[in-house]
């Protein structure tokens, strides 16, 4: 095993990894961003308020990218676990 090989799986494996949670980070940064505007143009300063829909948005971009995220981690692992085996060879 090279360490350029071990550079690229290294470099792939992060590269998958900042894919699959950035729709999760910038739905949650935008819901944050909004909440926190509405609450400080109405006065409410509940800070459970926030919460909620960050949680529900996540969870509804979640259900509505899974097709997605789970060929863009099985694609992942595919071609991982084949190189891995090309390695032992």
């Amino acid at each position: 095993m090279t360490p350029e090989l071990v550079v690229e799986l290294f470099r792939s494996a992060l590269l998958t990894a900042l894919t699959l949670s950035a729709p999760f980070l910038l739905t949650a940064l935008v819901t944050g961003l909004t909440v926190s505007v509405l609450q400080t143009a109405t006065g409410v300063q509940e800070q459970t308020l926030g919460l909620v829909p960050k949680i529900a948005a996540v969870a509804l971009v979640f259900f509505a990218l899974m097709p997605w995220l789970l060929d863009v981690a099985s694609r992942f692992a595919i071609e991982f676990f084949t190189g891995a085996a090309a390695l032992a060879r």
